[in-house]
C-alpha cells in the first residue's frame, strides 16, 4: 500500500491499494474543504484503509488552512473518533 496522495485537479485524496484505488472525494467552498464521499475498492474493506486516507487528508487539510465540513458519514464518523484532527 502506497502514500495518500492529494490530486488537486480530480478533487480528491488517493490510495492505492491491492484491489485498487481509495478515494476521499471533497469541493472547495471558501476556506473549507466539504468532503463528500469516501470510497474503498470492497476488497480492502474492514483494513483501516479508509480511515488513513481520512486521517491523512484532514491532516492536509488542517496543514493548509482549510476548514472541513464532513458531509460524508465516514469522514464524520472518523472526525467524530478523532476532533484532534479537525483543531
Amino acid at each position: 500500500m502506497n502514500d495518500v496522495r492529494h490530486n488537486p485537479a480530480q478533487h480528491q485524496y488517493e490510495l492505492d491499494t491491492a484491489h485498487g484505488m481509495a478515494v476521499a472525494v471533497y469541493h472547495q467552498q471558501g476556506d473549507k474543504l466539504v468532503f463528500t464521499h469516501t470510497e474503498v475498492p470492497a476488497a480492502d474493506e474492514g483494513r483501516g484503509i479508509g480511515a488513513k486516507l481520512v486521517k491523512t487528508a484532514l491532516a492536509d487539510a488542517r496543514k493548509r488552512g482549510f476548514g472541513v465540513v464532513p458531509a460524508c458519514s465516514f469522514v464524520a464518523a472518523v472526525i467524530r473518533r478523532h476532533p484532534e484532527l479537525v483543531g
